[in-house]
């Protein structure tokens, strides 16, 4: 058994076509085949089974891709501890971010990053909190920034910036006229908030208890997956929401949006890794970068 022998295997077995998995690695179809035969006859037992014009993973081949694939994150992640060696002179991150960290706050953060080390390239996906660590967890992210709090023994959380949270509604709505709030306010407008997981609800909610107020009985007329669809319907009318001043700014300046006399407590942007991987040198290069005040 050979590590091209099982690279292969997992090309072929992800596809269930040997063409299709000789031309993903740039290899013949013939070379494809023949390192398939050569891993079961090394086995001694048979990985793939002929159905109709395709092909089938059998018993054998169910059971030893799970261990294949592992294999192949292993020289993946040698690999990157040798890029490391290099100087940062190539290499990649894959970057999870929660919404507002991802539209506001860190593309100028990777800007600056790519200005430093330009052969390193750095790929973002965005979801909120909870699916920024379910990534980290699972390796699909070396970095994750989420702007709420996670508790995994598994992750480190790294404190990165602060940002503030800010009481708006649109300008022609009943609230906009208000100079003063209390608990019994904010228990009785309607709301347009991010859906649960996200780090904007979830500091809103620790705030509301913190008054006394159950977030269960609030009046929430919409729950809305981003931040510029929760900002389009409070434009328009649709009740009062807490976001980031930083999503915010723009249409408090032009009048669009009115802030609502209410002080939330600063929340904090935290990058998080796994503390049980490799943490590589361009990963601690962006923390490090992402401490650092801008300009």
């Amino acid at each position: 058994m050979t590590l091209d022998q099982l690279r292969i295997f997992v090309a072929v077995a992800e596809r269930l076509h040997v063409t299709r998995a000789a031309a993903a690695l740039n290899v013949t179809q013939s070379a494809a085949s023949a390192a398939i035969a050569a891993l079961e006859a090394s086995l001694g037992t048979r990985l793939f089974d002929r159905v109709g014009r395709g092909i089938a993973l059998t018993e054998a081949g169910e059971a030893l891709l799970p261990e294949a694939r592992a294999v192949m994150a292993r020289l993946v992640q040698a690999a990157q501890v040798l890029d490391d060696l290099q100087g940062l002179r190539r290499g990649h991150l894959a970057l999870h971010a929660s919404q507002t960290i991802a539209g506001y706050w860190l593309p100028p953060l990777m800007h600056r990053f790519r200005e430093a080390w330009p052969l390193v390239t750095l790929s973002l996906v965005i979801g909120n909190t909870a699916q920024v660590a379910r990534a980290v967890l699972d390796g699909e992210a070396d970095i994750g920034f989420v702007e709420g709090d996670v508790s995994d023994l598994l992750l480190v959380p790294i404190p990165v910036a602060s940002d503030a949270l800010v009481l708006v509604t649109g300008r022609g709505h009943d609230l906009a006229r208000r100079t003063a709030l209390d608990a019994a306010d904010l228990a009785a407008m309607p709301w347009v908030l991010r859906e649960r997981g996200s780090g904007t609800r979830q500091v809103f909610e620790d705030t509301l208890r913190a008054q006394g107020i159950d977030p269960a009985a609030l009046d929430v007329r919409m729950e809305l997956p981003s931040n510029e669809a929760v900002r389009a319907a409070v434009e328009a009318g649709a009740g009062a929401t807490v976001i980031s001043a930083l999503v915010a700014r723009t249409n408090l300046e032009s009048g669009s949006l009115v802030q609502l006399p209410f002080t939330f407590p600063q929340r904090h942007f935290t990058a998080l890794r796994h503390g049980d991987r490799h943490r590589s040198r361009a990963a601690a290069a962006l923390l490090d970068l992402a401490r650092q005040p801008p300009g």
